[in-house]
């Protein structure tokens, strides 16, 4: 069995708080294994923030919570419209120690992570996989 949705992400202030609401539900709906709720809705807002800060809109968030005969699988992709040339400009004095270290979270909690390149896209996704 395979679940699936999709929300789009506004490139507004309080975005990233809606959208791992609207996620938190969607996987309570669904019946998320408890043991991977709480990372995948940290990976879920890693992701939309670095859609919101470093790259073009629009951007969007999919979900998939799929079972079967396999270990029942969340993948989290956001898919945005590009790195925001301005957004690396704009880096300058920023501390590394309030920015920078998403990645890393979404590498240390996903099974499996990448990123996937599309003519005028870029999607980043991570797999949590439940024990």
């Amino acid at each position: 069995m395979a679940h699936e949705h999709v929300c789009p992400v506004p490139p507004v202030a309080g975005a990233v708080s809606a959208v791992r609401r609207r996620a938190a539900a969607l996987l309570a709906d669904w019946s998320v294994c408890p043991q991977i709720v709480e990372d995948s809705l940290l990976v879920v807002s890693e992701l939309v923030t670095n859609a919101i800060v470093h790259a073009r809109p629009p951007a969007e968030l999919r979900l998939s919570w799929m079972r079967g005969d396999h270990p029942p699988t969340l993948r989290v992709e956001v898919t945005d419209a590009g790195p925001d040339p301005a957004a690396g400009a704009s880096r300058a004095g920023v501390d590394p120690d309030e920015h920078g270290r998403g990645e890393a979270i979404v590498h240390a909690l996903a099974t499996r992570h990448g990123i996937r390149v599309h003519p005028g896209r870029v999607t980043r996704w991570a797999e949590l996989v439940a024990a």
